[in-house]
């Protein structure tokens, strides 16, 4: 005998009725792993009307009446190898060959002896629920959804209580009646058109919303949602129509805030401008939002010095900030309910609150506004008359804060609108206001950087420029769009020895104080390099080496690496005029060639060549020279001056030159007139041009005499050049003229190699040169008191302006200038 068989068999049959959660009865099987029924009951018997010696010992399989899943049967056994069970409905085969529809839950596996089995239960799926119809009149009465059936002519058969609040209309004036009769304000025609449809096609619509007033809260738009359904009776044809809806007006103020807060994002802070940011807050929230809207902000916040606002954490605050109108806005024109203007100081804050509630309080909610309230008439006389006039009725307040900053306070206010403010909508204010404020805060912050780069830049470029009798010279600088930040170019003109003089433009790869701070450095290397005398390709070459270190240092700064490229990239164009010459000597690294115009009107633009950009390194810099006749227009730029909205540098040239070339008058309006003729508009990149007309220092204010070496010689080169100190008028000088050349020409009678040469050039100064053809340096020491030589250099630097030297192809020049009366 089977003893799981034996169990089975002794259950009881099913009988009717039977409790809904009562199992015992349940139609119930053993079957093996290998899918074979090992256990029958009575209730399997009577569900299936299969008798046990039919089944037990057979696959279970013949049993099922739907198609084989094996996957879905693996499924299963594994859940419940796992220990646990599993339910489902599945299509069973009774004896007579009809399907049956049966619950099935199948229990965790379990051992009969050495085989694993599984315990399957089953009742079929005929029976019901039975609602009394008591019940069924207390659900449709009291359902918190409103419902109505309404007749083939859209007239009210019947409603449910929940519908009748929802229109503030009772029962007894709707039946009969339809609803466009009744709530024409409810969009009555379009719900009924969808009705219509719903009769004619027999389809059902769904979740269809609308927004509407109702008799119960006539002073609040509430949202519904609405499905309409066809009615049916038991021919099939179709009797009236139900309609289902629900007030969602909670949700649908949610998806408005969503909404509101996305549109806010795309129209608030597209510029980095305090003013304009508010400006755009004030102007989105109108009337969308309120009917009156009010931006007040610090006036530190709208000053470029200091920190621009409170710390939060900062301590106690003044009892009655100092705040300006930054922007405001109203469904009337020229905003009438204002009592302060845009720009004016105001001191508002919604009574009887002090400026903590800039620092730490929460936003103000005011439903109703009095403005007979003492608190108004007494703290805001001429608010409360603006209110009373313009029947300005709710009011929200929210601190705007950001980034641990208080930056002013932001008033909404209701007037046409009759709806007054609600809790929910200070949520809505308080979103609003926090993302104007961080978008303020940037604008704030940008301004101060950028008016900081600014202030820098201008500190770093030459405040006046002095060609001294070489050179006139004018130049013109344009900074920047100030979305773009402040660039890195720059200009310098560089008085030299021999009257001679450097001028020199560049630009700084990028923008920021960073690009302002290394135009600085590369300015103050030039002037050291030039004053060192060094010709324009060897200046370059330092100077690569310099932005090479530079940019060495910038790799080595993690914080740097992380957030700008360590590469400092610069062009640079340097050259050096001589008037007594005439000769101009250039190099450039990467930078447009410049341009000449002639003094008759021909325009050209020499291209020494043009190297690479500084900070490449590895490469040679070449120097050219070229002769330039009196009266002569040279002109360096950089290349925002040329590189036009079309990118085509070779036309910005062009254009360049046509409007040089067509005018001779004053050189600082030339230089002005070319820089807006040919930048109209702001450019994402600074703009500099200087101009520079040449002049020649004749033969009448220059002389030179070749020196023997010979020191008898040097009391004869001495009266010569005493004579002709005083033959210029420069007596006073005479003396001191006198000792300088002596002791250079005695040096060099001493210590250089020939040829030896003495020039003086009469120009601002007095200036002493003194050449040969060896190129050791001089050196200045200072002798002891038991030493009957060694001080003439140190004489030379204490009677003269300045002194130095500077090496030439064929050897070196010593030259010092002194101060000659005008």
């Amino acid at each position: 005998m089977d003893p799981a068989r034996d169990a089975f068999d002794a259950a009881p049959a099913p009988t009717e009725p039977r409790d809904l959660l009562d199992a015992s009865t349940d139609a119930a099987a053993v079957v093996s792993a290998d899918g074979v029924v090992i256990g029958w009951t009575r209730g399997a018997e009577a569900l299936l009307g299969r008798p046990a010696a039919d089944v037990v010992g057979r696959s279970a399989a013949h049993l099922v009446a739907m198609p084989g899943d094996p996957a879905r049967v693996a499924g299963v056994a594994e859940r419940c190898r796992a220990g646990m069970g599993w339910s489902g409905r599945i299509s069973v085969r009774h004896h007579d060959g009809r399907p049956v529809d049966v619950d099935l839950r199948v229990s965790a596996s379990f051992r009969i002896g050495g085989d694993e089995c599984f315990l399957l239960s089953a009742r079929p799926q005929s029976r019901h629920w039975t609602v009394g119809q008591s019940v069924l009149d207390g659900f449709l009465t009291r359902c918190p959804v409103g419902m109505a059936v309404m007749d083939l002519r859209l007239r009210y058969v019947w409603l449910n209580d929940t519908l009748e609040r929802f229109g503030g209309v009772p029962r007894e004036q709707r039946l009969g009646r339809r609803l466009s009769e009744l709530l024409p304000g409810l969009q009555a025609e379009t719900i009924e058109g969808l009705m219509r449809k719903v009769l004619e096609t027999g389809v059902p619509v769904t979740d269809y919303e609308y927004l509407g007033w109702s008799w119960a809260d006539p002073h609040r738009e509430h949202a519904y949602s609405t499905s309409f359904f066809p009615l049916v009776d038991a021919d099939g044809s179709v009797s009236g129509v139900c309609y289902m809806v629900q007030d969602v007006t909670e949700r649908w103020n949610a998806r408005r805030l969503l909404s509101l807060v996305n549109e806010a994002g795309a129209s608030v802070g597209t510029t980095l401008d305090v003013m304009r940011t508010a400006q755009e807050l004030a102007d989105f929230a109108v009337p969308r939002f309120a009917d009156f809207v009010l931006v007040d902000l610090l006036e530190p916040v709208l000053s470029t010095e200091g920190h621009g606002a409170w710390l939060t954490d900062a301590g106690p605050a003044p009892a009655r900030p100092v705040m300006r109108r930054a922007a405001m806005s109203s469904v009337r024109e020229g905003c009438p309910e204002a009592v302060a203007r845009v720009g004016d100081r105001v001191d508002f804050l919604p009574p009887p609150h002090d400026a903590r509630l800039l620092i730490d309080g929460e936003p103000i909610l005011i439903p109703v506004l009095d403005p007979s309230d003492a608190l108004w008439t007494a703290e805001q006389p001429q608010r409360a008359a603006s209110i009373r006039e313009f029947g300005l009725h709710s009011l929200i307040s929210v601190p705007m804060r950001a980034r641990n900053t208080a930056l002013g306070l932001t008033t909404f206010v209701r007037s046409l609108n009759p709806v007054s403010f609600q809790p929910d909508d200070v949520l809505l204010a308080q979103e609003l206001v926090a993302r104007a404020a961080l978008c303020v805060d940037n604008a704030r912050r940008y301004t101060r950087e950028h008016t900081a780069a600014v202030t820098l830049q201008r500190s770093l470029l030459p405040h006046a420029l002095s060609g001294g009798t070489a050179l006139d010279v004018a130049s013109s600088y344009l900074p920047a769009d100030p979305t773009d930040g402040v660039g890195g170019d720059w200009f310098d003109v560089i008085p030299l020895s021999g009257a001679r003089v450097g001028l020199v433009v560049g630009d700084v790869v990028g923008h920021g104080i960073t690009a302002a701070a290394t135009m600085g450095r590369l300015r103050t290397a030039v002037q050291t390099l030039a004053d060192m005398e060094m010709p324009p390709d060897e200046l370059l070459a330092h100077l690569d080496d310099l932005v090479l270190r530079l940019s060495a240092d910038r790799t080595d700064d993690v914080a740097v690496r992380h957030s700008a490229t360590a590469f400092l990239g610069a062009t640079c164009l340097y050259a050096v005029y001589d008037p007594v010459t005439r000769r101009c000597r250039m190099a450039r690294a990467g930078h447009p060639p410049p341009v000449v115009v002639a003094p008759d009107g021909r325009v050209s633009f020499p291209e020494p060549p043009a190297g690479p950009p500084l900070g490449l390194g590895g490469m040679a810099f070449e120097a050219t020279e070229i002769e330039l006749a009196e009266n002569s227009l040279l002109g360096l730029y950089t290349d925002g001056l040329i590189e036009g909205a079309d990118r085509d540098m070779e036309l910005g040239m062009a254009r360049l030159a046509d409007l040089l070339a067509r005018s001779d008058g004053d050189l600082d309006d030339l230089c002005a007139s070319a820089v807006r003729r040919l930048v109209p508009v702001n450019r994402p990149d600074d703009i500099a041009l200087l101009l520079a007309r040449t002049h020649a220092l004749g033969p009448d204010r220059v002389v030179s005499w070749d020196v023997p070496v010979d020191p008898a010689a040097v009391a004869d080169i001495r009266a010569r050049a005493t004579r002709q100190v005083e033959a210029w008028g420069l007596g006073e000088a005479a003396m001191t003229a006198e000792l300088v050349v002596s002791e250079l020409v005695t040096n060099a009678v001493r210590y250089a190699a020939p040829p030896i040469r003495l020039r003086l050039l009469r120009d601002t100064r007095l200036t002493c040169e003194v050449s040969d053809a060896s190129s050791t340096a001089p050196r200045l020491r200072h002798a002891r008191s038991t030493d009957e030589g060694g001080r003439g250099l140190f004489l030379v630097a204490q009677l003269s302006h300045r002194w130095g030297a500077r090496y030439t192809g064929d050897g070196k020049i010593i030259w010092a200038e002194l101060e000659v009366g005008r």
